[in-house]
Formats: C-alpha cells, structure tokens, sequence
C-alpha cells in the first residue's frame, strides 16, 4: 500500500556558532579577525504532523537550545539524520533521543563507521573534550539504516552517498519534492572549507560530488557550516567547486604553509572561520 503525500513539505535550519578548532592562526593583520568562528546548521523538514531533523550541534547547551527549537514546531519528530561522521554534526543524538522519545537516530554504513572513531573515549577526550571541555554530551552513534530513503509523511528523502568530501562516508539528504538538498559538509557556504583529512584524490572526489549536488537541480542547499548572512542559494555549490579549484592553484603557487594561507585568505577575505584554512595549511604544505 502507497502512502499518498497529504501537504507540502517546508525547511527552518537553525544555526549555532562555536569556536573553530584550529586556534593558533599566524598573525595576517586584521584579515579575518573577527570572522574567527564557525557555525553549524541543523535542518528541520516538515510535514503536516511529522517532521525529520538533518544533524545535530557540539555542545551540550547548543543541543538544548536545538530541543526548544524542535519543539516550538509543534511537530512529531521521527528520525534524526545524520550526513557524516564528524562529532560535532552527531554530538547530540543523546540529549535529542531523551527529549523525544521514540526517534530514530540513523546513518549511512561510513557515517556510522565515522561516528564510532569520533566518539571514541580517546577522540573525544584527547581532540572535542580539549577544545570544549565539560561542553560535550554523552556520545551516542546512530544506527545504521536500512536502505537509502527516510519516508515524511508519504515523501521521500533520498540519501546520496557522495564519497570522500571533508571526510570519508559523506552524504547529502535530498527532498525533491521540496526541491531541497541538506548538503552536511559536501556544500559550504562561505565559510572556509575543512581539509585536513583530503588530499588531491579525495579533493578531485569531492568536486565530482559537488557536480553531482548540482545536477539535482535544488532551489535550496543548505549547507553544514554556512555563513548566518548568506542564504541557501545553490550558487553555494559552484562557490565550493571555485574554492577547491582555488586550493589547488595556491598548493601549486606557494612555498609553504604560511604563503598558503595569506594567499587563500586574500582571495578569500570574507569567508568564516580561517582557522580551517590554517589547518589545511599546516596538513598540506607542512614544514620541510
């Protein structure tokens, strides 16, 4: 038996700003300065009755502020999505399956694979617990889903597998019939894109999945990290292939890590949280 769509389905994303994790940025002047931060984003799609949340936030109390969020929507949720694997994207599955119960925390197999490294006692104490100590919640790993598709009130979002991008196993969530796409950290949005975990293979991967993003032919792609300024225009997806092709010519062009990172940050002025493009400086043109 089919289960015909009754109303439209809508968005709401709200987003929570945390320090980066790269801290000890080479003096630049004033460049970037006060854009020394990074914001995530969790996604809310909504039926009628039901609703389905894309990721979660790092701290405990960003996670609380999610719950109130939630539930000043008046909705049942019924599945919490999660689009990779990085702590602060699932950090809180935990404190959202308590507050609602009867949720479903799911992944795809590389999501879940990367979520058991990143809730490791190890990881979480020696990596997020250093950076945010006493802030992180209890860690819990979402379960492996069956087959790709989450169904919202008779429509399908459709997860695509997108490979290696800021890390292994990532994914995007497609809505179409909202003509919708929560990109998780494939798509960035005018924020400085995460590196550190790639190289030229695994970058040459992520544009073909940038491509892939596009041909979907969304009106709205909401990415994982994103500007609060900036709206969820697709163009965002052409802006990640332009940055990727920009970190190429620099790797190309500059002599080490810190003539990479003025070059960047001079081409790109604008784009939050830099520390990311430090770390990438540091892991990509490292000391001889």
């Amino acid at each position: 038996m089919t289960t015909e769509p009754m109303t439209e389905l809508t968005y709401e994303t709200l987003l929570a700003r945390r320090e980066g994790v790269v801290r000890d940025l080479p003096e630049s002047g004033d460049e970037g300065s006060d854009l020394r931060w990074v914001m995530n984003s969790a996604t809310l799609i909504q039926g009628e009755r039901d609703a389905v949340l894309v990721d979660t936030f790092t701290t405990i109390e960003q996670n609380e502020q999610l719950i109130e969020w939630i539930r000043g929507h008046g909705r049942n949720l019924t599945h919490i999505y999660v689009t990779h694997g990085h702590g602060d994207h699932l950090f809180g599955i935990g404190q959202l399956t308590a507050a609602f119960p009867g949720v479903r925390a799911v992944a795809t197999a590389g999501t879940v694979a990367g979520a058991r490294l990143q809730t490791a006692d190890d990881y979480i104490e020696g990596f997020w617990g250093r950076l945010f100590p006493g802030q992180i919640p209890d860690a819990v790993v979402p379960d492996e889903m069956e087959g790709d598709r989450i169904l919202l009130e008779g429509y399908e979002l459709r997860v695509i597998e997108t490979g290696h991008t800021d890390t292994a196993g990532s994914t995007v969530l497609w809505a179409p019939d909202a003509g919708l796409v929560v990109a998780g950290d494939v798509v960035y949005n005018n924020t400085h894109m995460y590196l550190a975990e790639t190289d030229a293979a695994s970058r040459a991967e992520w544009v073909a999945a940038l491509r892939r993003v596009q041909d979907l032919g969304a009106d709205h792609v909401v990415a994982g990290h994103k500007h609060p300024d900036h709206d969820d225009d697709p163009v965002i997806v052409q802006q990640s292939i332009d940055y990727l092709a920009d970190i190429e010519k620099t790797l190309a062009s500059t002599a080490d890590a810190v003539e990479f990172y003025r070059t960047m940050l001079a081409r790109h002025p604008h784009r939050a949280n830099p520390g990311s493009l430090w770390g990438a400086g540091k892991t990509l043109k490292p000391s001889k």
